[in-house]
C-alpha cells in the first residue's frame, strides 16, 4: 500500500479562506502532502480584517492534536496562530509527549490587515516555551523585531540578525523574510542552525494587494517539503519558490475589498 507524507497544522481558522488553517491545508496539499489540522481559535475574518476571535478550549485543542497523532501520525508539524499563553503551553505539552521535533513555527502576531492575533502576555511565553523547541521559525520583519527587541531597517543586516535569532533561541533555524523592507529585490535569509550555513533566497518584489496569508503559506510549504524528507536548505528554497510564484499568479485576481489571498493552486488551475 502507498503511504502519504503527512503534515499537521496547528493554527487558527480564517473564515475568509486566505490565511490560517485554510491557507495551510491548501499549501500543504498543493505541495504533495496529506494535511491534518488542530484549530486553536476561530476567527471571523475576511479580506478587510478580523472582527472576532474565539479561542478553542485547551482540552479540545489537545484532543484534536492527540486524535491526529495517535491514529494518522505526522511527518512534520506547522504551528501558526496560538493567541494566548494557555494555548502555547498546551501545544508544547502534547508535542513533547509525542516526541515531535520536525516543527516549523510561524510566529504569528499580527494579521496582514493589522489585527493583533497574539496577546501581549503570550509573546514572552512563545519566546521562552515554544520557539526553543522548534526546528525552524519563519518570522517577518515586524515579528523579528519583537523577537530580538530591536528595529530592523536594512536588508544587508538580515544575515547577522537571522544568526542572532538562532543563537538567542537555543539553536533554531531561521527563515527571516524581507518583504516588509523597501528593496525591489527581496533577499530572504535562511540560517541553517544545523550546518551553520547562511543562504540567500532572492526574488523580485511583486506589487500586489493579494498578500493575505503569505506567512501561513510559506511556513506550511516548508513543513510539507520537510515531511517529504527534503533537506533544510532545499526545503527553504522550494518553499520560497512556491510562495513567490503563488503571489505572482494571484496578483491579477480580484476577490474581496481588501487584501486577497495568494494563488495556492497555480500549478493545477489552468
Amino acid at each position: 500500500m502507498k503511504t502519504y507524507n503527512r503534515v499537521l497544522t496547528i493554527a487558527g481558522s480564517d473564515s475568509g479562506g486566505g490565511a490560517g488553517i485554510q491557507a495551510d491545508m491548501k499549501a500543504i496539499s498543493a505541495n504533495g502532502c496529506f494535511a491534518t489540522s488542530a484549530i486553536t481559535a476561530i476567527t471571523a475574518q475576511n479580506t478587510l480584517g478580523v472582527t472576532d476571535i474565539h479561542p478553542i478550549p485547551v482540552a479540545t485543542l489537545k484532543a484534536q492534536i492527540k486524535a491526529v497523532l495517535e491514529d494518522i501520525g505526522s511527518d512534520s508539524v506547522k504551528i501558526g496562530m496560538l493567541h494566548n499563553s494557555e494555548t502555547i503551553y498546551a501545544v508544547n505539552e502534547v508535542l513533547e509527549e509525542a516526541k515531535i521535533t520536525n516543527i516549523v513555527l510561524d510566529p504569528v502576531m499580527v494579521s496582514t490587515s493589522g489585527n493583533k492575533l497574539l496577546q501581549d502576555e503570550a509573546i514572552e511565553t512563545l519566546k521562552q516555551v515554544l520557539i526553543p523547541k522548534t526546528r525552524v521559525i519563519t518570522p517577518n520583519i515586524p515579528e523579528a523585531e519583537i523577537l530580538l527587541n530591536k528595529q530592523i531597517k536594512e536588508q544587508k543586516d538580515l544575515p547577522k540578525l537571522a544568526q542572532e535569532l538562532s543563537e538567542k533561541y537555543q539553536g533554531v533555524s531561521v527563515l527571516l523574510k524581507a518583504g516588509h523592507l523597501v528593496d525591489d529585490e527581496l533577499i530572504d535569509i535562511f540560517y541553517n542552525a544545523e550546518t551553520k550555513e547562511i543562504i540567500e533566497l532572492k526574488s523580485k518584489r511583486i506589487y500586489s494587494k493579494n498578500t493575505h496569508g503569505t506567512g501561513c503559506t510559506l511556513s506550511s510549504a516548508f513543513a510539507a517539503f520537510l515531511a517529504q524528507g527534503v533537506s533544510l536548505n532545499e526545503a527553504a528554497r522550494k518553499a520560497k519558490d512556491f510562495i513567490s510564484q503563488a503571489i505572482a499568479e494571484g496578483a491579477d485576481y480580484n476577490i474581496g475589498q481588501g487584501h486577497g489571498p495568494v494563488h495556492h493552486f497555480y500549478k493545477f488551475w489552468k
